[in-house]
């Protein structure tokens, strides 16, 4: 091995340690890595000034801005309240309703606010019901994962490994292009929750709640308390107006092909503050930074992954062991390490990660990368086994007062459900 390949193994496998450790912030320990690569001349400046101003960054950057716009507007938190008086009439029912109705946000907007919202009317719903809101927070957490999977745009991993593949000379996704299979795992998944969820939930309700803290997270999503979201927003018809306006005409110009994501994102994000929909100060604030930098400092780490041919000799050592069981089994190897992964390190490391091996691992087998990178974004967002592999999961721990094996004991059985749908679908869908 050259120094460069000893050196990005060193950086690389040191992140992963503190990733888990979990003392050090993510975003930190992320740009970290980033600054010993480039003082050790494995990663050029040109290439840290690439990943910080890629495509991914800017697409997501702008999207939080809309998505804080609307949040700002009040109409989330109006729509939440209609869904009260839904939950009221419907009981039960209504809260699964509002779950899938949740779930069907998250494609389009981030999901950790959806669920600061709609966590505490689902707890409050379900005590006056006289149901255990046990029952119910952990299955919104998870839908609302599994919603976010569905589009380009529903969680900055899949941006992020369409970002990569890009820069691997692969096509780019467009936004409803993994739609279909993400829907399938999605509703193979809800089915689960729907028929089991209270079954493998009921040791939850007799157990005494372990008093619940606020690790880190790893996945989409910002660090903090639930109540520094629960700040009351009433409704200003003309700001929601126009910052759905801007929403959806941002998510057609992508969708249609009038302009890259990128593009249309922030020309969205500039029109709201032209507009004065969300003021100068409000877009800085639902910028996200921590989010932005942890996938900027993971990609840097990934590129020296690919430009010192260690994805490549990781290939080559794969292939001895599995290359001969053919596509589909290595499909679902990728699949499983990828979802194994995801739920000890960021989505972001474990995309950065697995992207470059995807797309190597296909083109030595001789078949088209894309099934392999519709894999890595369906199993990077699925940390349903513990409670600090996703914001939202971290959330619903708080609100719920569960203990670490509720997720364990609801959480696995989920993972391997995902994992087999998506292992069958994929290629249903995108041909090897």
């Amino acid at each position: 091995m050259s120094f460069d390949q000893i050196a990005a193994l060193t950086v690389l496998v040191a992140v992963v340690a503190v990733l888990i450790h979990g003392k050090v912030r993510s975003d930190v320990a992320a740009l970290s890595a980033a600054a010993v690569l480039l003082l050790l001349g494995v990663i050029r400046p040109v290439e840290v000034q690439a990943a910080f101003a890629s495509p991914a960054i800017i697409a997501l950057a702008c999207l939080f801005v809309i998505a804080y716009a609307i949040e700002l507007s009040g109409l989330l938190e109006l729509l939440i309240r209609e869904a009260i008086k839904v939950c009221a009439r419907m009981g039960a029912a209504g809260l699964w309703l509002m779950m899938a109705l949740a779930g069907g946000a998250s494609a389009f907007l981030n999901n950790t606010p959806i669920v600061v919202l709609a966590a505490p009317v689902v707890k409050d719903v379900a005590q006056s019901l006289n149901l255990s809101p046990k029952r119910f927070l952990i299955p919104l957490s998870y839908i609302t994962i599994m919603g976010g999977a569905c589009t380009l745009i529903g969680t900055s991993t899949n941006l992020l490994v369409n970002d990569m593949a890009r820069n691997a000379g692969q096509p780019v996704f467009g936004i409803f292009e993994i739609t279909p299979v993400g829907l399938i795992v999605a509703l193979a998944g809800g089915i689960y929750l729907f028929l089991f969820g209270d079954r493998l939930l009921s040791k939850a309700e007799q157990d005494t709640p372990g008093r619940p803290h606020s690790p880190e997270q790893t996945g989409d999503g910002q660090m903090g308390d639930l109540k520094l979201f629960a700040v009351s927003k009433p409704l200003d018809i003309r700001r929601a107006a126009i910052a759905m306006l801007v929403f959806v005409g941002v998510i057609l110009a992508a969708a249609l092909g009038l302009a890259p994501i990128a593009a249309s994102a922030f020309a969205g994000a500039v029109i709201l503050i032209l507009l004065k929909v969300i003021s100068p100060e409000d877009a800085y604030a639902g910028l996200r930074p921590e989010v932005l930098l942890l996938i900027a400092g993971m990609v840097v780490v990934g590129l020296s992954i690919e430009v010192t041919g260690l994805a490549a000799l990781g290939t080559r050592l794969l292939l001895d062991m599995i290359g001969s069981l053919g596509p589909l089994a290595t499909l679902a190897i990728l699949y499983g390490v990828t979802l194994f992964a995801t739920e000890f390190l960021s989505n972001a490391a474990v995309a950065v990660l697995v992207t470059p091996l995807a797309v190597a691992l296909a083109e030595s087998l001789g078949v088209d990368p894309r099934p392999f990178l519709i894999a890595v974004m369906m199993a990077a967002s699925a940390a349903f086994a513990t409670p600090f592999g996703y914001q939202t999961n971290v959330l619903v721990f708080q609100v719920g007062e569960y203990r670490y094996m509720d997720f364990v004991r609801i959480g696995v059985p989920l993972n391997l459900i995902t994992w087999a749908v998506g292992v069958a679908v994929i290629p249903m869908f995108f041909p090897f």
